[in-house]
């Protein structure tokens, strides 16, 4: 439990519930099984007499026009305001929410109504994460890591509920503390907006206007830079490299074995190579897919598509090989440094050519013109040294900054998960609630 929730009273007297997912419960709260609280709504009904809704973590939300969706749009769930509804599937965990308004959902969710228990308490007790773990815990697996419940296994589930009145009192306690850490989280998420600002700024500055600000100066000839530094030059950056290596145009087979590691599109964003949900091949599908050259560290990969222009360096001591749509620039350290050419691609210099190049187009596509004439800043290397130096140096400075906003971030997050978790399953007393039968005050 949270430190800051063990603080919390507690109530007098408890009873076993008899099931591990509630604990102990106060003494005076029913114990029920979910069926006695709930009416299962099985309507079947048509998107076009009942809007389609969404079934989120963030609760029951109007379908997005851009939401994938299926040709049985006859073939969809009732769902009134004041329903619970819930997602099925294990792999859309935390999915639920009460609806606000009357709709449609597809049939893998259930849908429920309330019956003698406050709707708004619903949300917070049936959102709450050990629910959440009963609730699949119920369930049936449909393939490996896929569990889904019916509602006949969710009815199941053992709750402890209170009277309506200390229900009122604890969504009331629950609605002011939840709105307090949610504008403490959106405030840490401003000032992190912020920081990002900051550290993009000072990239933009030190790549296009160099360091010395007493530095002669001169027009670019580019309007969307405007002066750069009267010794810089602004040229193709063809001319600064040993050569750009296209990609195979299919990707290498995948295997399970993680040791050759496929690039794809979605392993670079934000000038970083990340192995989230990354695809390896095999030793024959690596010799296969470099052969045109393996990747040198300290190298530049560049997408050219879905989406176009995320760039990250080739990291040390891993084998890679290109998938589909990405680009190995070879860099020429005699006339740049790799994390200076990192990043101007992420500087206002190639965003506004990308843009350019975009323009008139759903998805921008990089041929291999395009990327050889991307402009870059030609500075004298000693130049680029201190400017990489003063990058590192300062958005070192600003990432720790970052990083200590998301950390209390998570912290309020956990705080908030906790204290909903422990108020409606009675580890906690909440103020307004009064010890005893079924009392409580506003």
């Amino acid at each position: 439990m949270h430190s800051a929730i063990t603080f919390m009273p507690r109530y007098e007297t408890y009873k076993n519930s008899g099931v591990e997912w509630l604990g102990e419960i106060p003494e005076h709260w029913e114990l029920t099984r979910l069926g006695t609280r709930f009416n299962e709504r099985r309507e079947k009904v048509s998107d076009k007499d009942f809007p389609a809704l969404s079934v989120t973590k963030n609760g029951i939300l109007p379908q997005l026009e851009t939401a994938a969706k299926t040709n049985d749009g006859d073939n969809r769930k009732l769902v009134k305001a004041g329903d619970f509804v819930i997602n099925s599937r294990s792999d859309r965990k935390g999915s639920s929410g009460i609806a606000d308004r009357d709709g449609s959902v597809s049939l893998i969710n259930i849908v429920m109504e309330p019956k003698g228990i406050d709707g708004r308490y619903c949300h917070y007790l049936l959102k709450s994460y050990t629910f959440i773990e009963e609730f699949y815990r119920m369930g049936h697996g449909i393939v490996a890591d896929l569990w889904t419940t019916r509602y006949d296994e969710m009815r199941a589930v053992t709750l402890g509920v209170p009277s309506l009145e200390e229900q009122t009192a604890i969504v009331t306690y629950l609605d002011r503390k939840i709105t307090q850490i949610d504008k403490a989280v959106a405030i840490k998420e401003q000032q992190i907006t912020l920081l990002k600002e900051r550290k993009q700024i000072l990239i933009q500055n030190a790549v296009t206007r160099g360091l010395d600000p007493n530095a002669p100066m001169r027009d670019s000839g580019v309007e969307w830079i405007g002066e750069i530094p009267a010794h810089w030059e602004i040229q193709p950056i063809k001319y600064s490299l040993k050569g750009v290596v296209d990609c195979e145009h299919k990707t290498a087979p995948f295997v399970e074995k993680e040791e050759f590691f496929v690039v794809r599109t979605s392993n670079v964003k934000e000038g970083k190579l990340t192995l989230e949900k990354a695809k390896y091949t095999s030793e024959t599908g690596y010799n296969a897919w470099t052969r045109r050259g393996v990747p040198t560290p300290g190298d530049i990969l560049l997408t050219r598509e879905a989406p176009a222009g995320e760039a990250c360096l080739v990291p040390s001591n891993m084998k890679l090989c290109l998938g589909q749509r990405m680009v190995w620039l070879k860099i020429d350290r005699e006339k740049l440094l790799p994390e200076f050419v990192l990043s101007l691609i992420y500087s206002n210099l190639i965003r506004t050519y990308i843009d350019f190049l975009s323009s008139g187009s759903t998805v921008l596509h990089f041929n291999m013109s395009d990327i050889n004439n991307i402009p870059i800043m030609f500075v004298p290397l000693e130049e680029q040294t201190a400017i990489v130096s003063h990058i590192k140096t300062q958005s070192t400075k600003i990432d720790k900054a970052i990083a200590l906003q998301q950390k209390q971030i998570e912290k309020l997050k956990e705080y908030k998960a906790t204290l909903i978790n422990s108020a409606v399953t009675g580890k906690i007393r909440v103020p307004g609630v009064v010890e005893g039968a079924s009392k409580a005050v506003a």
